[in-house]
């Protein structure tokens, strides 16, 4: 049988802008112990494939790695905020891009042993050009691969985005599985 937890204190350490830092004293199965929690409000993913069967992603600087990343576009949500209107905003935004199909695909969380972070996926289809309307604070390049060409870079290690590695060994089945997404390419 598996032991679950349960909370005896908590207390906040740290209380930002995009997440909060949090240190409970729990039930062990042999008396009690610590556990420090980041809470998140969450995020999304995008999976975007224009008509050539490619996927679009962005290129942007990652303080936290020190140095730029090539990511699948993503943002975070907003308390409260509807994930599936998030992942249409952040499509908008980053690569100036709107669907004209829009599915949900898996959630999962990024990090479940400290963060509370559930990322959700969407995949675009039928993609209508446009401009982007990223953050003040956001330089973003937009580029176009293929599946095989994201497990390739996965692999050599030019991708190392977590969120982004888990698309890659996503789309390389999923296109199998979906031929029509590539059938006029």
């Amino acid at each position: 049988m598996i032991f679950e937890e349960k909370t005896i204190s908590s207390e906040y350490k740290y209380k930002g802008k995009i997440l909060n830092l949090r240190v409970d004293k729990v039930t062990a199965p042999k008396g009690e112990a610590t556990r420090e929690i980041v809470e998140h409000n969450g995020g999304v993913g995008l999976l975007a494939i224009t008509d050539e069967g490619k996927i679009v992603m962005v290129r942007q600087y990652r303080y936290a790695a020190g140095e730029a990343a090539l990511e699948i576009p993503a943002g975070k949500l907003e308390e409260g905020e509807n994930p599936m209107e998030a992942a249409i905003r952040e499509l908008k935004e980053e690569t100036g891009y709107s669907a004209g199909k829009v599915q949900f695909l898996f959630s999962y969380y990024n990090s479940i042993g400290y963060s509370g972070e559930l990322m959700h996926t969407y995949l675009f289809t039928d993609l209508i050009p446009g401009e982007q309307h990223f953050d003040d604070d956001e330089a973003i390049e937009v580029e176009e691969y293929t599946p095989d060409e994201m497990v390739e870079m996965v692999r050599d290690g030019r991708i190392f985005d977590g969120k982004t590695i888990v698309a890659a060994y996503f789309l390389k089945d999923y296109f199998r599985e979906h031929p029509e997404l590539t059938a006029n390419k």
